[in-house]
């Protein structure tokens, strides 16, 4: 809830069996999520990132490490069955991009995203018994846009710290550099930059609905962090791009409601 508040409220809407396995789940991916940005030190991340690779490990070798959030992981594991591989892949990935570098590509934070973001929808899918190709197809493209998202919402964030990370490639393109957005410019081509990226997003989002009548209603659950995804994208359009924006930072007060309406209507 205070972490990941948007995909708290979307685990409200999983049915109640796989209720509190998605919370596990949820709280599970915010610790190595979380690492790169509580460190000073790459070799203090690393091994706190092998602490969660060695937890996973005793997991489904039935042994859990008496911590909170990895015992509940392991009843989560017993009770669904879920994949080791999509754990491994959440962590290595979080592991790799502790180096503090932007993004060389959009390819390259696409790829990103689909080792954390999909692999969380997948274990996701799983928990809700799907096991289905359109589903997981559905799912690599929601977890490549909510990646692309999450890197244009921690922007102002990481501009604030003289880092950024977003895809160099897009920047080089507008004459854009690191600099414009440490000093929070808000010229047409550093606006142009977010458009470019925001756009993926809204690619893949609309890649992930094209199919949506083959994908199982019961996977729909699961795809509710659309809404928040919707939500970014449209106010950031509002603002004609302007990743600095304060409305921007502010929580939405209607994203339970859109939310609720949502899994009445069933669709993602």
């Amino acid at each position: 809830r205070k972490r990941d508040y948007e995909g708290f409220l979307s685990s409200l809407l999983l049915p109640a069996e796989s209720r509190a396995s998605a919370f596990a789940l949820r709280a599970f991916n915010m610790y190595p999520f979380q690492i790169k940005d509580s460190i000073t030190q790459k070799t203090t991340g690393l091994m706190r990132m092998q602490f969660w690779r060695e937890a996973v490990e005793d997991i489904y070798c039935d042994n859990p490490p008496h911590q909170p959030v990895a015992r509940e992981l392991w009843r989560a594991v017993k009770r669904h069955n879920l994949t080791k591989m999509w754990f491994m892949k959440i962590i290595d990935e979080r592991e790799k991009n502790l180096d503090d570098r932007a993004y060389r590509n959009i390819q390259e934070l696409e790829m990103y995203a689909e080792n954390t973001q999909s692999s969380l929808l997948y274990l996701t899918l799983e928990m809700l018994g799907v096991r289905d190709i359109h589903a997981d197809h559905a799912a690599s493209h929601i977890g490549k846009a909510q990646g692309i998202v999450t890197c244009l919402r921690a922007t102002p964030y990481h501009s604030t710290r003289q880092k950024v990370f977003l895809p160099m490639d897009i920047c080089m393109l507008h004459g854009v550099s690191q600099e414009d957005f440490i000093r929070g410019k808000q010229e047409k081509n550093v606006r142009d930059v977010i458009y470019d990226i925001a756009s993926q997003a809204h690619i893949h989002l609309e890649h992930a609905r094209s199919f949506s009548k083959k994908v199982p209603v019961t996977a729909y659950p699961a795809f509710f962090c659309t809404v928040a995804l919707d939500d970014y994208l449209c106010n950031i359009r509002k603002v004609d791009f302007n990743i600095f924006h304060p409305s921007l930072q502010k929580r939405s007060t209607l994203l339970p409601l859109h939310l609720y309406i949502r899994s009445w209507k069933k669709t993602y």
